[in-house]
């Protein structure tokens, strides 16, 4: 459906005329023989282009059935679009580049450069805008010069599935110049439906006239059948982050089971929470207890932190904020007691357990900064912080200093 403009918009007026002057087969003078409107969004404003349609005059000449539009449109909007080059460039970049969602684009259009265009159609113009992209990065003049400079081609083939039951996209990448030459989502990974890719790609180093030195993979069955066909020749590697990850296995899964080992050994802090909380109204009678040590970070022993404080690894990697109830009434339904008016002790005891909290939720890493080892430390510094606070308060701790 055709956009409506309002009947007060302001338009900008520009006309066109056709740039040739005489007709191609008979060299008379072309004559204007209609006019066409176009109305569309641009960032400075509404844009109105008035298009002088013109023809050869003569009715017998073969030029008189094709009517002749300016070239000039084409450079400031494409025919039936409701928006200029402008505004399709500023909607690619803030997509693509910027990763903003279609509505934040309209929120933003509209609020800035006062245009209201349906999330539909912004989809629609993200569409052409994604296909002219990949137009031009697989354009022959393009790649040929992107790879002017390299004496040899190193591709590598993958499959992504955003979801299970979904199509495979199969990805022909070209390492040397770091550019992904093409995509195809398959519904099969038969060897036929992956040597057609790899045959693709086979073309495309002829074309650009490079040897292909390497293939990288996974190195799946029907991956290796194809390639060993269409590249008999050619070196075929496992991919390193593939073959990391196989090895890996072993590892992580011995670090999950300790995971889960340290998980279902440290357990009952919402119990400990509950019977903190639940006895602060009865011992609120003014009884101070001495300032205890707060949870050391993994970083060495540094103390009195604030309560946001987080328990984190020897390898430097923290954790998120911790967990920390606003209220009493979060756990124990009492209005009338704060977590601020809670005793020094029992505030230090919070924190322990926010901080023990944050360490059994940390799991990231990956093979190469395991989360259990990460975890297992966490724990150990956080006793040892206990221990010298037990010390602290039997006084063993000040006779010494």
């Amino acid at each position: 459906m055709r956009f409506t403009w309002p009947a007060d918009t302001p338009f900008t007026q520009r006309i066109l005329t056709v740039e040739q002057r005489t007709c191609d087969h008979c060299a008379r003078t072309l004559h204007v023989c209609d006019h066409r409107r176009h109305r569309l969004f641009t960032l400075p404003g509404p844009l109105e282009l008035v298009c002088k349609l013109a023809r050869c005059p003569e009715p017998a000449c073969l030029g008189h059935a094709h009517t002749l539009s300016p070239q000039a449109e084409a450079q400031i909007t494409l025919p039936w679009w409701t928006i200029g080059w402008d505004v399709f460039c500023w909607l690619g970049h803030r997509r693509f580049a910027q990763h903003w969602s279609i509505p934040q684009l309209r929120a933003e259009l509209r609020a800035t450069y006062r245009i209201p265009l349906s999330e539909d159609a912004l989809a629609g113009y993200l569409r052409r805008y994604q296909i002219m992209v990949a137009a031009r990065h697989q354009d022959a003049a393009q790649l040929a010069a992107a790879y002017q400079q390299l004496d040899a081609l190193v591709l590598t083939i993958d499959g992504l599935q955003p979801e299970k039951g979904h199509e495979t996209l199969y990805v022909v990448r070209e390492l040397q110049g770091k550019r992904v030459w093409f995509a195809e989502p398959l519904l099969s990974s038969t060897t036929a439906e992956i040597q057609r890719l790899v045959v693709k790609a086979k073309q495309w180093a002829e074309q650009l006239g490079k040897p292909v030195v390497l293939w990288m993979s996974d190195k799946q069955e029907a991956f290796v059948q194809a390639i060993a066909a269409e590249f008999p020749q050619v070196p075929h590697r496992y991919c390193q982050n593939h073959f990391l990850r196989d090895v890996a296995k072993p590892m992580l899964a011995a670090d999950s089971h300790a995971k889960v080992q340290m998980r279902r050994k440290v357990r009952g802090l919402r119990a400990i929470e509950r019977d903190i909380l639940a006895e602060q109204p009865a011992a609120s009678g003014g009884v101070t207890n001495p300032p205890l040590e707060r949870p050391a970070t993994a970083s060495g022993g540094v103390t009195n932190l604030p309560l946001e404080c987080t328990a984190a690894a020897s390898g430097g990697v923290t954790n998120p904020p911790l967990e920390r109830p606003a209220t009493v009434a979060a756990i124990v339904p009492s209005a009338s007691t704060t977590v601020a008016a809670l005793a020094p002790a029992a505030t230090v005891v919070l924190d322990y357990c926010a901080a023990v909290r944050g360490i059994l939720n940390d799991d990231q890493g990956g093979p190469l900064e395991p989360p259990g080892l990460r975890m297992a430390d966490a724990l150990g510094e956080v006793r040892a912080s206990l221990q010298r606070n037990l010390e602290a308060k039997k006084g063993g701790a000040r006779r010494q200093t």
